[in-house]
């Protein structure tokens, strides 16, 4: 049962805080990691020249060879979908039943 009530405080606490994005300017790598303004609400990537520039963003502003992209550290370069929150949900599931 204190599997389920960590799952949903954690859960919880990662929608109070806004969303997160990487944010670094024309490096080769991005580590930053920076809580967004609520009028931005997008992540966003370029690269142009082997070099990356991400940053929070509006929905408005993402246009041309700009990459957005909803949800908190999903312009990193790591993609962990829904496949992966998923698969934690059932395991954690699966333990409280069992």
């Amino acid at each position: 049962m204190q599997l389920y009530g960590t799952l949903v405080l954690i859960l919880t606490f990662s929608t109070a805080c806004g969303l997160r994005c990487y944010s670094c300017v024309a490096v080769e790598s991005c580590t930053d990691i920076q809580t967004c303004p609520e009028a931005l609400n997008r992540c966003s990537s370029v690269k142009i020249q082997g070099l990356v520039t991400k940053s929070c963003m509006t929905s408005v502003g993402c246009i041309g060879a700009m990459n957005c992209c909803e949800g908190d550290l999903c312009n990193g370069a790591i993609r962990t979908g829904p496949g992966l929150i998923l698969l934690l949900l059932s395991s954690a599931l699966m333990m409280l039943f069992v």
